[in-house]
């Protein structure tokens, strides 16, 4: 398929509740499809919930005991991958005929992982990305992904992979995506700073690639009742203001960025407009220098325990 129409959603979960966030995906599946699109994109964390503020209690040296019941919390609330959440997703792409990325807390023993989930039409669960560099106080909640899940998946509306958040700002990620001929550039994030579009707007022209940024909107409204108090009084409302847009291969802004609310972005995409943009720069090609510079990625899983 060289032309698709893709969206990006820009909402909030309902954090710490994973069945009532599923809940809400699914409806927003549904709208986003009903748009036309084929390719639906979410923001970071959106099942269930990024914790903006909230610190766990902990501080350097110390992690008081009454506060391991809130990360107990945020742990029930994750998914297993795969589990009955991803059976779910499956099945409302299968239904609406939609390729989807979703941003996920995935659960995975006694640890959390920031995590992309990857759907085809059919509903087939075709991988996942783990975040690789959880950024400050995240590093207090979430483990890190290794090299095997920065693959790039091939599916009926193009190439589609992701780099989540502040992962945009590691060069030597967004190169080994490159090198991928990543078409459709997922962007997950909760980065809501008016900095956040111009680096999309990079990343696309850089690339050569069609970019689609997803960002949450969050109020503290949408904190559970017990947990509002926990937000500083002095913090910015909507906690998280959005700023989702999307971007073609020469930098051009299709759609957004929107801020102030909840909403779903679409555009119309043509992916001959990516070859048409690497005739005169492709990093991975002709605008390379492999004798001056050149990048090694250690694609293998790293588990912590191996077994013969």
């Amino acid at each position: 398929m060289s032309t698709l129409r893709a969206a990006v959603v820009q909402a909030a979960p309902v954090p710490f509740d994973g069945p009532a966030s599923l809940a809400k995906a699914l409806k927003l599946i549904e709208e986003a499809s009903a748009a036309g699109a084929g390719l639906i994109v979410f923001p970071e964390a959106f099942l269930s919930g990024y914790p903006k503020y909230l610190n766990f209690g902990a501080s350097v040296g110390h992690r008081p005991t009454a506060s391991r019941p809130l990360y107990r919390r945020y742990h029930e609330s994750a998914i297993d991958v795969p589990g009955p959440v991803t059976e779910a997703l499956g099945e409302a792409c299968r239904r609406h005929g939609a390729h989807l990325v979703m941003g996920v807390i995935e659960r995975d023993g006694g640890t959390v992982y920031c995590t992309a989930l990857f759907f085809d039409a059919a509903g087939i669960l075709l991988g996942k990305h783990r975040k690789v560099m959880p950024t400050a106080m995240e590093r207090l909640i979430w483990g890190y992904g290794d090299g095997s899940t920065l693959g790039v998946h091939e599916t009926a509306v193009g190439r589609v992979g992701a780099v989540i958040c502040w992962e945009n700002y590691m060069p030597m990620l967004r190169m080994a995506m490159y090198s991928r001929n990543v078409q459709l550039y997922c962007a997950p994030t909760v980065d809501d700073r008016e900095t956040w579009p111009v680096s999309m707007r990079h990343i696309a022209f850089e690339g050569r690639c069609f970019v689609l940024s997803a960002v949450q909107f969050l109020t503290r409204a949408d904190y559970p009742p017990d947990l509002q108090s926990l937000v500083p009084q002095e913090a910015a409302e909507p906690i998280i203001r959005g700023g989702s847009l999307i971007v073609g291969p020469q930098g051009n802004v299709l759609a957004g960025p929107h801020y102030g609310s909840e909403a779903i972005l679409t555009a119309e995409i043509d992916l001959g407009q990516i070859v048409e943009g690497k005739w005169d720069l492709d990093v991975v090609g002709h605008y390379a220098r492999p004798d001056i510079f050149r990048l090694e990625v250690d694609e293998a899983p790293k588990p912590p325990v191996s077994r013969g």
